[in-house]
């Protein structure tokens, strides 16, 4: 939000620095982000001087310049160039020397260089309006009064509007604040604390009053739960135009652009008061009743910006009888606002529910200044003074008699709310006592009333315009934020709960995975749990999010794939190739029994297993290498899961982990097709996991045995398979076959191709044998192996390769 100094000064009379006060509004809650300085004219004019033309010659190598010699107030005359058809001898014009920088409309900057122009040195430039940002001509160069002495800078010539604009971080429950007169109030309040006492200043409108009564226009509200106050008056006989100079300087100074002297007088209220406002065109309200209702679902209603939009029966509408003008409190319609030929128009001002006008907003995918403010709730008792101050803004720069009493529809009237605050509260709360004649002083500052006072309590009355301030521990916060954190003692100990670990079983449980992962190579993601439709998502199950901020961000996820290969394409678009994901997150799905929330790992890898180097063979992450660190994985937590073929619309080719007929999860090559909107070239390998059924059944029985005392032994066998034949059915059988002597089989070649039949493959396998209690002979090794090939044969029909 941006806060003015002048425009905060208006309110306020006060000697601090700008600093000084952007120090105060920090402390006090307004966080000031940064300070910048604003200029009516871009740049103040620094360097652009006064300038007497002596002589003006025709350039001998162009038509249409001239080469001029021009008194700037130096021990010599300069040369300029210029290509100006009015420039003539003894005018009074402005130049900007060598150095200065001036600034475009757009803002871009450019400096005045010494140069040569088609063979003569130019020296400066005697500038045209549009070039000193003072107009928006550019037929020739500006003629200046002759009294004007040579060298003069121009700064002190025209007058520029300088200004401070303090850029506030406001907190959402901060609606009172949402203006300069806001701001200026909780300002008031720290420094009466100070023993300052300064006045905070309320723009007059003692003078307005209804001129005739020629124009009154009908008001009917029929939804006063939306709308619990709604007022407006007619103003006949507006001349709609540019708006004077420092309207339109306050308006450019905090980054809005002036639109025309009726929409600027509304927009410079709201952001000195708060209180949003809406001017209509009279002339197009032809019923004579502005109704404020809701419409049937799907009314077409076009806005201001051309756009039709189908109205929901939620929307609260200002309607001209049933004609729709307006979404109240969000945006204008098309057809009745102001335009250059209104010469009368119906001012709104009103208080419109914040629920209503949120869901209406992000119905619709509309932010405004009005919208801002209604949502986050502003003071009901300050919209007819508004009205006032707003008409009496209009009458002054834009003419016009007001022909109507006001409306104010307020069929039930908000009561101050009640609070009893005790002492001893305060000071429990905040781990300090702060006197109570302080505390009586900062309630008072913040204008809240003290209704009854006892030695033990306070009874308070909050403002209207505080709609945050309902419990003690609010009015709490309001009276340490205007007596100061800062100005709270830290004591010499610290006080702290230990936590009971022993309940947060799962969180180790998925430290240890991180950790592994991470030591692994990889890289946690946190994606965002909302996401599109589109996203290769079975439709039956999508949960919807009502309101949405968005159609890509109206659903939950159902799975983790589409955020990780989001971040693999992010990064691959910055050269980032060699990639290994994991993300712990929440899946959502909707079934017989209702929505479900399901807890998941997902696992991802792309490009290569080691960075390029020539001393590593290229080596791609693929299934065998995702599928190892998964297993690991589950080994690590005491999971022995078995693998049946997968069968899923997301993988080309997919695995299935299952533990005691529960599912555990899939792996396999993503179908990166099935997705919209991504262009992956490599290959994706990825797996997801349930974790809550991992950890369920995690073991946590570790076992230790003591090292072999006795060498191992190492046998080979080369096996002729069936080419549906897996490693996983070679490793079991191998185990069941002997327990007691074998740790450990891997497949170390997979071999196919000439001198191998069709239908077979060839399977190297590597068995380690170990007697814990002897040394193993040659018999008991020979005898070992000889069962386990015959197992092989029996079962599986593999043979021995010679």
């Amino acid at each position: 939000m941006h806060i003015s100094y002048n425009w905060l000064c208006d309110f306020i009379q006060t000697d601090l620095s700008v600093v000084e006060i952007a120090t105060i509004l920090t402390d006090l809650g307004l966080e000031v982000e940064g300070i910048e300085q604003y200029q009516s004219i871009k740049g103040g004019l620094e360097g652009v001087v006064i300038g007497k033309v002596l002589s003006c010659d025709k350039h001998q190598n162009a038509d249409k310049l001239k080469v001029t010699q021009v008194d700037i107030g130096l021990d010599d005359p300069v040369q300029i160039v210029c290509g100006a058809p009015n420039v003539a001898v003894g005018q009074t014009v402005p130049v900007a020397t060598v150095g200065t920088t001036l600034y475009s409309e757009t803002g871009e900057s450019f400096v005045i260089k010494k140069s040569k122009i088609r063979g003569e040195v130019s020296q400066g430039m005697i500038c045209a309006e549009d070039e000193l940002g003072l107009g928006a001509s550019h037929d020739g160069i500006m003629v200046l009064e002759n009294h004007h002495k040579a060298g003069k800078p121009c700064k002190e010539v025209f007058s520029i509007t300088s200004d401070h604009i303090f850029e506030i971080g406001l907190t959402p429950n901060r609606s009172d604040a949402m203006s300069h007169f806001g701001v200026a109030r909780d300002l008031r309040a720290a420094l009466l604390l100070k023993e300052e006492t300064p006045t905070l200043i309320t723009p007059p409108v003692s003078s307005f009053r209804t001129d005739n009564y020629s124009g009154a226009i009908q008001v009917d509200v029929q939804d006063n739960e939306a709308a619990p106050r709604y007022c407006g008056l007619r103003i006949s006989g507006v001349k709609v135009k540019p708006s004077p100079e420092y309207v339109q300087h306050r308006l450019k100074a905090i980054g809005l652009k002036p639109i025309n002297n009726i929409v600027d007088a509304t927009n410079y209220v709201l952001h000195e008061l708060g209180q949003p406002l809406h001017a209509f065109d009279a002339g197009k309200i032809t019923s004579g009743i502005v109704r404020v209702q809701k419409l049937k679902e799907g009314t077409p209603f076009v806005t201001l910006d051309g756009i039709e939009r189908k109205l929901s029966s939620e929307d609260l509408m200002i309607c001209d009888g049933d004609t729709p003008m307006c979404l109240a409190g969000v945006f204008g319609g098309l057809e009745s606002g102001v335009s250059e030929n209104t010469t009368e128009i119906f001012l709104e001002s009103a208080y419109f529910d914040p629920v209503s006008i949120r869901k209406t907003a992000k119905r619709h995918g509309l932010s405004t200044d009005a919208s801002f403010r209604y949502e986050r709730s502003i003071d009901i008792e300050l919209v007819e003074y508004a009205l006032r101050r707003a008409a009496l803004l209009i009458q002054e720069v834009a003419g016009g008699v007001i022909s109507s009493d006001i409306t104010d529809e307020y069929a039930t009237k908000h009561e101050p709310y009640q609070v009893l605050l005790k002492f001893e509260f305060i000071n429990n709360l905040i781990g300090y006592e702060i006197p109570r004649e302080t505390v009586k002083k900062i309630l008072q500052g913040l204008d809240i009333k003290m209704t009854s006072v006892t030695e033990t309590s306070l009874g308070l009355e909050i403002p209207t315009y505080r709609s945050d301030v309902r419990r003690p521990a609010d009015v709490v916060e309001e009276i340490l934020r205007i007596y100061g954190y800062n100005n709270i003692p830290t004591g010499s100990k610290l006080n702290s709960s230990v936590p009971d670990f022993t309940k947060q079983l799962s969180n180790q449980h998925e430290q240890r995975i991180a950790q592994q992962l991470v030591a692994q190579g990889f890289y946690e993601l946190y994606n965002n749990s909302l996401t599109t439709p589109k996203h290769g998502q079975n439709s039956d199950e999508i949960v919807g999010i009502l309101n949405s901020l968005s159609s890509e961000l109206s659903v939950m996820r159902t799975h983790l794939l589409y955020g990780m290969l989001e971040a693999i394409q992010f990064n691959n678009n910055r050269q980032q190739q060699n990639l290994r994901f994991f993300e712990f997150g929440n899946t959502y799905h909707k079934g017989k029994k209702g929505t479900e929330q399901i807890a998941t790992l997902g696992i991802a890898v792309t490009g290569q297993q080691l960075p390029n180097h020539w001393t590593v063979a290229e080596q791609k992450s693929d299934f065998f290498f995702l599928k190892g660190v998964v297993r690991s994985l589950l080994t690590r937590l005491g999971i022995n899961a078995i693998e049946t073929p997968g069968n899923h619309a997301h993988y080309k080719e997919s695995i299935e982990f299952h533990f005691k007929d529960k599912y555990l999860g899939t792996l396999g090559l993503v179908n990166v097709d099935a997705f919209e909107n991504l262009a992956i070239e490599k290959d994706v390998f990825a797996c997801t996991l349930m974790l809550d059924t991992v950890l369920a059944n995690t073991n946590q029985n570790i076992k230790v045995k003591s090292l072999s005392k006795y060498p191992s032994v190492h046998r080979d066998l080369a096996l002729l398979v069936n080419s549906d034949t897996t490693f996983e059915e070679l490793h079991q059988i191998a185990q069941k076959t002997e327990k007691q002597l074998l740790e450990n089989v891997e497949l170390f070649d997979v071999f196919t191709g000439k001198g191998i039949p069709d239908g077979k493959k060839s399977y190297a396998l590597s068995f380690t044998l170990s007697d814990k209690n002897k040394t193993l002979t040659d018999k008991q090794i020979d005898k070992t192996m000889q069962r386990i090939a015959q197992q092989y044969e029996k079962q599986l029909g593999a043979t021995l390769r010679q």
